[in-house]
């Protein structure tokens, strides 16, 4: 029997050793020409008609080694004959998820043409075609842009010896973001030229701690500003799960803002007003309610869930049910439910109809997302293939690479212990280290994946300059610029934020 033990060691560890040196001398993957694909182009922006080139384009990323171990897509939209390059700013753009393209800012916002949806969420995209219109609100007037896709999306993509981890994960993807925006900065002559980021959800996480990684690697290059659409600095304030307190806290406004939207609450006073009565409440009241806890009286238990009905207008018992805690989900689900309808997650001003009317929270999904992204996708195809004329081989991939996203924010050999991710402290002290930077939060009161409040309750704290940050606030979600109005405003607003120093 020993015997067969010792034999039965052997082969299991002549497999193991087989196994490692076939992982060894796996090949690296190859090493493709960088494609790069140039077009001219003429428009009007901001009441200005000038000619712009477009560059959309795959480049090399390399590690410590100088090895190429991915490349990053870019389309970059500079205006010809700028002239001094040192007064011209370039804004280098990019979404969130993480793992999503800039495909969202890019056809939305940003873009020299953007894809119209319905402003007033009424109506789903439906299907092709598509309604892709000439961006008169564009911002090619004042900055140039740089659209970025992180490794994953867009046509981004491992090469060489590149592995996922080198690229998914907090850490790692600002790295790579820093040493692609050094690149582009270096190759294109702008070190002198005013820079912006320009970041939504996930993208301001990204651009909190990229502000602060581009000062480092011995190649210290300052911001002149960031443009943090939708924050999401803080994840404590936007994370809406059964014990942090903190969201109860940065939610309540937004569900009061989105109630009054439905004609749920709040029909006998103006948007602002109740959004202004629901911010005192949570700080003068629900606050200490919530870390009272079970020390709350019966009677202290019914007057706050009077209150939250009142803002919220979800019934009183469910309320109290609810433990005076209303998670997002569930407030999706419960807000239109006499009307069987389920709201939209990134802005509440959507609804989805579905089949199951008392499941917990919304089954089909987020309406505000499901109901455009049909229309975002075709539209970034057919423009890349119509007006860029680029050619690829490989679909262009709006999302992936993040499900296995590291959170980690120092290395394995030191401690670490979990907590929510907070770039916040970055941004202060990137603030703090160069007094000329400057920061736009555009927050919309109907988000309810990172609510304005949040937005609020972050920058109150964190160590930032709150002199040099400007909040802006629009009847919209996460994504304002889907409402017509609120494009056409923080169109506006960033104009302002980056022409007046």
């Amino acid at each position: 029997m020993q015997n067969k033990i010792v034999v039965l060691t052997c082969f299991l560890c002549c497999l193991f050793n087989q196994a490692q040196e076939t992982k060894k001398d796996t090949p690296p993957k190859p090493i493709p020409e960088a494609k790069s694909f140039v077009t001219t182009h003429k428009g009007n922006f901001g009441g200005e008609t000038l000619e712009y080139t477009a560059t959309a384009k795959e480049t090399f990323l390399t590690n410590k080694d100088g090895d190429s171990i991915a490349t990053f897509w870019s389309v970059a939209y500079t205006k010809t004959n700028m002239g001094d390059v040192t007064k011209r700013p370039v804004t280098f753009v990019f979404n969130g998820g993480p793992g999503s393209a800039s495909m969202w800012l890019h056809m939305g916002f940003f873009g020299p043409k953007i894809v119209q949806v319905d402003s007033d969420a009424k109506n789903d995209d439906g299907a092709a075609p598509y309604n892709l219109i000439h961006n008169e609100h564009g911002l090619l007037d004042i900055t140039d842009l740089v659209f970025i896709d992180p490794v994953g999306t867009g046509y981004s993509r491992l090469v060489g010896k590149g592995e996922g981890k080198d690229f998914y994960g907090l850490k790692e993807d600002v790295d790579s973001f820093a040493q692609f925006i050094r690149k582009w900065v270096t190759e294109n002559k702008r070190w002198f030229s005013p820079k912006y980021l320009a970041g939504e959800s996930y993208g301001t996480t990204r651009a909190a701690a990229l502000g602060k990684a581009l000062e480092g690697s011995g190649q210290n290059m300052a911001l002149n500003g960031m443009i943090l659409i939708s924050q999401a600095l803080d994840y404590a304030g936007s994370t809406s799960v059964p014990n942090n307190i903190t969201s109860f806290i940065t939610y309540l406004p937004s569900m009061a803002a989105t109630a009054w939207f439905h004609k749920k609450a709040g029909q006998d006073k103006s948007l602002q007003s109740f959004i202004n009565e629901s911010r005192e409440y949570t700080y003068n009241s629900y606050i200490s309610a919530l870390h009272k806890g079970n020390l709350l009286s019966n009677e202290e238990k019914n007057a706050i869930a009077e209150k939250l009905a009142y803002f919220t207008g979800l019934n009183k018992t469910y309320i109290l049910r609810s433990n005076l805690r209303i998670l997002m989900g569930r407030f999706q689900k419960q807000l239109l439910l006499d009307k069987g309808l389920a709201i939209g997650r990134l802005d509440g001003r959507f609804m989805g109809n579905e089949e199951d009317k008392v499941s917990e929270k919304p089954h089909l999904g987020d309406a505000a997302s499901y109901q455009i992204s049909a229309a975002y996708t075709a539209s970034i195809n057919h423009y890349f293939a119509s007006e860029l004329n680029i050619e690829m081989t490989r679909p262009y991939i709006t999302s992936g690479g993040g499900s296995n996203w590291r959170w980690r924010t120092v290395p394995d050999s030191q401690y670490w212990e979990p907590m929510p991710v907070n770039t916040a402290p970055d941004l202060g002290e990137t603030m703090r280290r160069n007094t000329a930077m400057k920061v736009l939060v555009a927050s919309g009161y109907y988000d309810l994946i990172t609510p304005f409040f949040d937005a609020e309750y972050t920058f109150a704290r964190n160590g930032i300059v709150g002199e040099r940050v400007q909040m802006t606030y629009y009847e919209a979600g996460h994504m304002m610029y889907t409402h017509q109005p609120d494009l056409i405003q923080l169109s506006k607003d960033i104009r302002e934020f980056i022409t007046t120093n």
